[in-house]
């Protein structure tokens, strides 16, 4: 049997140090995991069960950025309010469901940076008529992911600065230590809804500070002991 066009190829993200790829099959997400940016979305944090949403796998959506390069994105359409979200990205190692926090560190292949590109007027619509979010998050080019970093190197990442740039001018800036739920919490509460799967990338949330990017407008995202990303919008 064959197939009746040629199947989408596999993203393949950089690992530090390595001539290896790690392959990428699910991109989850985690939505308002700092107090500071839920605030200045509107909500008021809590500790209710973290809520999740996802993007594209494909080519189109996500961009790896490689060591000491800048990637260009385009300014996406159908938007005039297009923001930055720097986000600590885990990268799944082993297969698991119903994950222990005591357990989830042995779940984790490593970590990167990413940045949780966002077409905020349209997310804000949708959210307003209690619709998905697809057309605010996952659109073309709206997931760029740095280096991967494995846990062997770095640790199991609990703390650590995390700072976002726009034009070399500071517009986020927290530390890890700073989410509603930690690395370890957000695995074992999403291993309760999917089975996790190595190649999932979970983005784990964005610290306050949140804005728009305009044409020509360079992005510099950085968390403490792994490789930063920059991402420049044309």
């Amino acid at each position: 049997m064959s197939f009746v066009f040629e199947p989408m190829p596999t993203v393949g993200i950089p690992v530090k140090d390595s001539d290896s790829l790690y392959p990428v099959r699910r991109v989850y997400c985690v939505g308002r995991n700092y107090a500071a940016h839920a605030r200045e979305m509107g909500f008021d944090p809590d500790r209710e069960p973290p809520f999740f949403f996802c993007k594209p796998n494909d080519p189109e959506s996500i961009v790896p950025v490689p060591e000491n390069q800048a990637v260009t994105i385009p300014y996406p359409t159908e938007t005039n309010n297009y923001h930055y979200e720097i986000e600590l990205v885990v990268a799944i190692g082993k297969d698991g469901k119903n994950i222990s926090t005591e357990q989830a560190k042995d779940y984790i292949y490593g970590y990167a940076v990413g940045l949780d590109m966002t077409r905020r007027d349209l997310q804000m619509s949708q959210r307003e008529k209690g619709r998905p979010w697809e057309v605010g998050k996952a659109f073309d080019y709206s997931a760029p992911v740095g280096l991967i970093h494995s846990i062997a190197e770095t640790g199991e990442l609990d703390a650590g600065d995390i700072h976002l740039t726009v034009n070399g001018e500071t517009k986020q800036r927290s530390d890890i230590t700073h989410l509603i739920w930690n690395v370890a919490e957000t695995i074992a509460n999403l291993s309760t809804l999917f089975e996790l799967k190595q190649g999932d990338l979970i983005f784990t949330g964005t610290p306050e500070g949140v804005g728009a990017v305009v044409v020509g407008d360079e992005m510099r995202a950085e968390i403490a002991g792994l490789t930063g990303i920059t991402v420049k919008v044309v």
